[in-house]
């Protein structure tokens, strides 16, 4: 899901737009719910309607959070990915065999050093 999108660079607006099915992950909505409690993110309706009609919009594909991506984001070290989100967002990927879209700098970096998921930089 993508608050804003003029976040997104040029590059990664024109992948975006050759995604048949563009993905997104349940703790995506976890973490936008979070954010929104904490009076980071704020929205003129509600923000489980805003999910719900960003994912329909976008027509976004949901990926469910299962036992065996948690598994996998409990073995990346906190101290290469400190943010638990973080870490289950890149196992989401891996479990897909997807591309993560990115521009959290710790999870580009990672995957920079490790070769273990594949990321788009959104800045780009």
């Amino acid at each position: 899901m993508v608050a804003d999108a003029a976040r997104l660079g040029a590059r990664t607006r024109r992948q975006l737009g050759r995604v048949a099915a563009p993905c997104v992950s349940t703790i995506s909505a976890f973490e936008i719910s979070a954010l929104h409690a904490a009076g980071r993110l704020l929205f003129n309706q509600p923000v489980e309607r805003w999910i719900r009609e960003s994912i329909a919009t976008a027509g976004f594909r949901v990926l469910d959070l299962e036992a065996g991506i948690a598994i996998d984001a409990g073995s990346i070290p906190a101290s290469t990915l400190p943010d638990p989100i973080d870490r289950l967002l890149v196992a989401t990927a891996r479990e897909y065999q997807l591309p993560l879209v990115t521009g959290d700098r710790r999870i580009v970096d990672y995957a920079s050093r490790t070769r273990l998921v594949r990321v788009v930089d959104a800045s780009t």
